[in-house]
């Protein structure tokens, strides 16, 4: 089972961390590969609830649903894929790190993520992902520090 797993240092506690991605509709503005993202259903988010997506990946677009299994305000979210064409389990983990939170990112993809792009080799695919991820999870920490910065201003 390919695994790709990445962590950042984000200025801000667990919580807002937490708070921030337990929100389906803010993937598409951190997470690149996603072009839309919503929960299906009311809120709040829990274990059961179901996110669906569109992603593209290395030129590719494909729907997704996946349903949250964990959901451990504020240290730990884990969803499934149950409809695409990737099989996947993407954990989130929150740990209090002096000055903020460690957010570790772990992605484990069943068959391999280089199944849904033919014979590209699955150790390229995830070396391409690992990058995305790396970029993504900067992104997230620029929003959330920026996001946290307003909210002293403010506060």
């Amino acid at each position: 089972m390919p695994v790709t797993d990445e962590s950042i240092v984000i200025p801000v506690p667990p919580e807002v961390v937490f708070d921030y991605l337990n929100d389906p509709t803010h993937l598409p503005e951190y997470d690149a590969t996603i072009l839309t993202s919503e929960l299906e259903g009311d809120g709040p988010v829990r274990v059961g609830s179901r996110f669906k997506g569109k992603s593209k990946i290395l030129g590719r677009t494909f729907d997704w649903v996946v349903e949250v299994i964990e959901n451990e305000r504020p240290t730990k979210q884990v969803v499934k894929s149950v409809e695409g064409k990737i099989d996947f389990t993407g954990t989130y983990t929150m740990t209090p790190e002096t000055g903020g939170t460690r957010l570790n990112y772990r992605l484990e993809s069943g068959a391999g993520l280089g199944g849904v792009f033919g014979r590209v080799a699955d150790a390229l695919v995830n070396k391409a992902y690992a990058r995305q991820m790396r970029a993504n999870l900067a992104t997230l920490a620029e929003i959330l520090t920026e996001h946290g910065e307003s909210e002293e201003a403010s506060g």
